[in-house]
């Protein structure tokens, strides 16, 4: 029976998470995932309020009002995965829309019981050499770092045949945004400066709360494919006088398997990188990732598949965002406002995986602190979501999804265009592009920390 007409006033209370009771058996009975998924799905029928979030919900209810009953019990369960694979597990749905998230009674969890959903197809027919390979990114970040083989990965990619060659054989969308590769990773930039570094931090200050040092996590993106945007943060952490190191060891953080399903992939991920940053969290170090899809894994993730690991506890209580750090710092009294260069009008955009944080508009409130600057703050997902937006069968949907943002980004001519996630930012770049009519102004993308550097005139 659907939920139509019911009443049935939502939580006024936080949302709150379960744990993803991933290591139970049950959680990959196919059949108890249907009847989960059915009963969310009629819940989700009666209500309609995330309609305009992403693909999954307008896949759902057309499926219902083309039905023979106009109800959910009209839809053949197989038409289920058709919802599950519109999802790329964003989180907004259940952190800005659904009203019956836990504490509710009703206990809804739409991305988790997609997640589950995912899992289960993982576990059952595993997946295709596309999604292993998008999602490889440790082995596919082997390329950056040596020359004469980065150069010839990036020009045999951007050529009009390799592309159309990926889209007939591996399934990349021709006309998407991929990533190069650097021709020297941010690890070797930095991993010489990591003893200098750490041997030169001092006493806190009195009444100082943050953490007075810094942990850099680069993540696959920063490190493989714009270490500049790490050497920035770098600068940034110089500037202010904060010493730092980098994490002695480092792997995928895991989210691109964990959009797949793949949860032994995230397990034996978590098994690489746990180890050497508890250490820095035991050390008073605050861990900083420039990713906020790497920052979640840690926050959110991992904490909820290993509830009861205590290391795993620690880093995310030491795991911060960079622009939440700063600012910290800044209420600390301990933060640099020498701002030397004006940024004019910026677009900057919120990624859903800084959103989901929970920490507020950090970044905003820094750029906003520099000089003759002007912000212009798009908050709504961009449809990129790492690699799902590549997909052939997925990007035109990706693109429809972020033209709201493109048009909100366009505004007031920006001199800058920015968000926090660089793969958005330049998913972003490319659907602005498409709208620009000719001989509009063309704005820059530049990372938030990019920004900031430039504006400390670095």
């Amino acid at each position: 029976m659907s939920v139509i007409g019911m009443v049935k006033e939502g939580s006024l209370e936080a949302p709150t998470r379960h744990p993803i009771d991933w290591k139970n058996p049950e959680y990959y009975d196919e059949s108890k995932v249907f009847a989960e998924m059915e009963r969310i799905f009629d819940i989700c029928h009666g209500c309609r309020r995330c309609v305009s979030l992403c693909g999954s919900f307008p896949t759902l209810f057309d499926l219902i009002d083309e039905s023979p009953t106009l109800e959910l019990d009209g839809v053949p369960k197989e038409k289920y995965w058709d919802v599950v694979d519109q999802c790329y597990l964003c989180d907004m749905c259940y952190m800005s829309k659904c009203p019956y998230v836990p504490p509710h009674e009703w206990n809804l969890d739409f991305p988790h019981t997609m997640l589950r959903a995912k899992a289960v197809k993982f576990k059952n027919h595993g997946s295709s050499f596309r999604d292993r390979f998008l999602s490889g990114t440790d082995t596919l970040g082997t390329f950056a770092g040596i020359p004469i083989v980065t150069q010839t990965v990036n020009a045999v990619n951007s050529t009009t045949l390799m592309r159309k060659a990926m889209d007939s054989t591996l399934g990349v969308d021709e006309h998407a945004w991929i990533p190069g590769y650097a021709a020297r990773t941010f690890r070797s930039y930095e991993k010489g400066h990591i003893a200098d570094r750490a041997g030169n931090i001092g006493t806190p200050l009195d009444g100082e709360r943050t953490p007075g040092k810094v942990a850099i996590f680069s993540t696959c993106y920063v490190n493989y494919n714009e270490p500049g945007i790490g050497l920035d943060l770098v600068k940034i952490l110089n500037h202010n006088g904060i010493p730092y190191v980098l994490a002695e060891k480092e792997a995928c953080c895991g989210m691109p398997k964990l959009e797949l399903g793949d949860l032994d992939s995230v397990a034996a991920l978590k098994e690489k990188n746990i180890p050497a940053l508890v250490k820095l969290a035991k050390a008073g170090y605050a861990i900083l990732t420039a990713i906020p899809s790497c920052t979640l894994m840690f926050k959110q993730e991992l904490p909820l598949m290993f509830p009861d690991d205590e290391d795993v506890a620690l880093v995310k209580a030491a795991m911060w965002d960079p622009f939440e750090y700063l600012i910290a710092r800044h209420k600390d009294g301990l933060l640099k406002t020498d701002f030397q260069q004006p940024l004019g009008n910026v677009s900057y955009h919120i990624p859903c995986h800084g959103r989901v944080q929970n920490v507020g508009k950090k970044t905003e409130e820094m750029l906003k602190m520099i000089p003759d600057t002007t912000v212009n703050t798009v908050e709504r997902c961009s449809g990129h979501s790492g690699t799902w937006g590549v997909k052939k069968e997925f990007h035109a949907q990706a693109m429809k999804i972020g033209k709201p943002v493109f048009k909100a980004m366009d505004k007031n001519s920006p001199d800058y265009i920015s968000s926090d996630c660089q793969l958005s930012g330049h998913h972003i770049e490319q659907g602005m592009e498409a709208l620009r009519a000719a001989g509009a102004k063309e704005p820059e993308l530049a990372h938030p920390i990019t920004l900031v550097r430039m504006a400390y005139g670095l």
